[in-house]
């Protein structure tokens, strides 16, 4: 019996959670311009950086520092009206329990909702900047 048992946690052991990240692929500034008509790409940079935190993914904390870096780097090129809309944007649409290609954590399969990265998933993030 205890041989069986061995068998069964060695079996499903292998079936374990196996991480699969998407190639990081950005939009810009998703459903919003990235920039003004005189500065096509004013906060394209920021829109980027977010971005990739979003495909990360990770906990709701993570989410809202993103969330307020985004707000503040759009800011920062002198559009603190439009920073101030953009972080409402991004709240609102942003979270991870809708099947959006934008959502929090979209590298991942869906859903993911919120959670830390693992050891493991961190190491498939490192080795996708490689690619």
């Amino acid at each position: 019996m205890r041989t069986f048992a061995s068998l069964l946690i060695f079996t499903f052991a292998g079936c374990a959670y196996r991480p699969r990240l998407r190639p990081f692929a950005t939009d810009g500034c998703t459903l919003f311009p990235d920039g003004t008509s005189e500065y096509k790409d004013l906060w394209l940079n920021c829109c980027k950086k977010h971005d990739y935190e979003y495909w990360m993914g990770g906990t709701k904390a993570e989410r809202l520092e993103a969330d307020i870096e985004l707000r503040n780097c759009v800011a920062s090129v002198g559009r603190p009206k439009i920073a101030e809309l953009m972080l409402k944007g991004v709240r609102a649409g942003g979270t991870p329990y809708l099947p959006t290609e934008f959502r929090w954590g979209f590298g991942w399969s869906y859903p993911r909702g919120y959670k830390r990265l693992t050891d493991r998933e961190k190491n498939l993030i490192k080795e996708s900047q490689h690619r």
